[in-house]
Formats: structure tokens, C-alpha cells, sequence
């Protein structure tokens, strides 16, 4: 984080090449004046403008390029930054998938992380990754996307191709959750050929889909989303958020190869969702079992 947040104020100019070490916390008043200088194609002016949200992106903060907005909404939030209040990047540097996977983001996407604090268990922090993937999945409905669903535990997919991720991390003192920061990255207005050549069959794009869109409407549509999605958990409606999902399921009835920690894998056929938002499969064996995490992939039969 220190290396991330040094270079951000050396590239904006607001501390000398020269400072290589020094207590971060004392720039956070400088890294929210970058948030909140203008910049080129994201605007945050037209992302407030009649936004219907209660806190949900009242509080905005948009960089031309960071390495990572989880990185600097985590910052930010360790200073006193609201719940609600959202990073946005045009670009990322050092965007992070899960597994600690890192990539580019460039201009055309969507790139951005909500800070919030949740009254919850730890134990719910996989039902707010699915609380979301809702979210995006309706704004997308409503920007004319027609039926996009949802991979467990946090892609958002069109005709069976990844178009939206989603990462969300806690920020724990001891066993209370300070914060929980969702970082969202949608790829809108880019072409395949943006993406490395292994992506490029398994990976789509709004503008292929659905051609250009508004990327300040879909970030405020999204955040709209997000409120209301965020009021079903914060009222501990976890039904109703669990049958939005199962109706955008895209993994549910499928077979899958579940890729547990230390390289362990196994296939099984996803047959359906906790309560607790864990992934439930039948094994070969005919055993049932929650995957709470690692990664699962969508089998291909002949």
C-alpha cells in the first residue's frame, strides 16, 4: 500500500521523487484532493447528478490511473472516509482478481471499489460477493443487456463469456469488520484485442455486446443498484437477495471442476446455493458439499 500511495503523489506531482519513506496516513488529505480534481472521461459531476441514493456514492473520488482502487479505497478508509463513499479509476495498473491475479485495466472500463461498513458477521462477507454480482447483473439489464447471469462465486457473464468481475475484502481489527471494500471491474467500452490473447475467447465486452455505452449512467445505475441490493442485506433480507441470484444463476445446473487450495481439485454438479451464499455440488460419489471458496470452473462436456 505505501509503494501504491507514494507513487500515486509523485505522479500528481504533490511530493518530491526524492521521498521514499514516510508515514502515509499523513498524505490522506492530499490523495482526496487528487480523488476529486476533474478528470478527462469519467466525470463525477454527471455520475451525482439526480443520483438516488441515500450514501452510496455521495462520496466520490476519481483518479485518472491508480494501481489498484481496492488499494486506495482501503487507504482511505483506514483515514475516516464514510461508508458509501467509492474510488474510481480510468485506468488500473495493478488491478487484483482473486487468487492475488493481476492484470491491466485500460481507459473504456469500469474500474471502481465501494467502501462500506456492514453490521455483520464475518461469516456473511460471501453473501455481500453475491449481493453485488446482483447488482451489476441488473444494471447491465437495464443498460439493454439481455440475460446476463452469474458465475459463482463473483463473474458476471453474457452468452456464456466473462464481462464483469468482482473482488471484495475485509478490513478486520481482531474478529470486528471495520470495512468491507467491493471492487468492481466492468469491461465496457474496450474491443477484445485489449485484452492478453489467453482472455480473449472466455472474455466479452459491453460495446461488442451491446455497442458503446455511457460509462458515467452505468456507474450511477450501478450505484443506484448497489443501495438497494445494500438495504436487502443491511435489513438481513438474505432470501430475497439469495433468489435474485438463483434466478441469474449461470453455474447452478451446470458441471463443474471445484479447484480447492494446494492444487486439489475435483468435479461435481452444482446443484444449488446456501443461505450463507456457499456453492452446494454433488460429487461423483453422490455426496453433497459446500464450497465456501476457491475457484470454480464450468465443465465442458462432450
Amino acid at each position: 500500500m505505501k509503494n501504491e500511495i507514494l507513487n500515486l503523489l509523485k505522479r500528481e506531482g504533490m511530493i518530491s521523487e526524492e521521498i521514499n519513506d514516510a508515514n502515509i496516513n499523513e498524505f490522506a488529505d492530499l490523495i482526496e484532493e487528487i480523488g476529486k480534481n476533474e478528470t478527462e472521461y469519467i466525470k463525477s459531476s454527471e455520475i451525482s447528478q439526480d443520483l438516488n441514493t441515500k450514501y452510496v456514492g455521495k462520496n466520490l473520488y476519481v483518479f485518472s490511473k491508480v494501481g489498484s482502487t481496492n488499494t486506495i479505497a482501503k487507504f482511505l478508509s483506514q483515514n475516516g472516509i464514510g461508508n458509501g463513499s467509492v474510488v474510481i479509476a480510468e485506468k488500473q495498473t495493478a488491478g487484483r482478481g482473486r487468487s492475488g491475479k493481476s492484470w491491466e485495466s485500460p481507459l473504456g472500463g469500469i474500474w471502481l471499489s465501494i467502501i462500506l461498513t456492514p453490521d455483520v458477521d464475518y461469516s456473511k462477507i460471501p453473501l455481500i460477493t453475491l449481493a453485488t454480482g446482483v447488482a451489476v447483473a441488473k444494471t447491465l439489464e437495464k443498460m439493454g443487456v439481455e440475460n446476463p447471469e452469474i458465475k459463482w462465486p463473483n463473474d458476471i457473464m453474457i452468452n456464456g463469456k466473462k464481462v464483469c468481475g468482482i473482488l471484495t475484502e475485509a478490513i478486520t481489527n481482531f474478529n470486528t469488520i471495520e470495512h468491507v471494500i467491493i471492487g468492481v471491474g466492468i469491461d465496457a467500452n474496450l474491443s477484445i484485442e485489449d485484452f492478453p490473447e489467453e482472455l480473449q475467447n472466455t472474455t466479452t465486452t459491453l460495446e461488442k455486446e451491446i455497442g458503446r455505452v455511457n460509462e458515467n449512467l452505468l456507474i450511477k445505475t450501478f450505484l443506484e443498484e448497489l443501495e438497494k441490493i445494500s438495504e436487502l442485506f443491511n435489513s438481513k433480507r438474505y432470501e430475497d437477495i439469495l433468489k435474485e441470484w438463483r434466478k441469474r444463476s449461470y453455474t447452478i445446473g451446470k458441471v463443474v471442476e471445484v479447484k480447492k487450495p494446494f492444487n486439489r481439485s475435483y468435479d461435481a454438479y452444482a446443484v444449488g446455493i446456501s443461505k450463507e451464499g456457499a456453492l452446494i455440488v454433488e460429487k461423483t460419489d453422490g455426496t453433497l458439499e459446500k464450497v465456501i471458496s476457491g475457484e470454480c470452473l464450468i465443465k465442458k462436456l462432450n
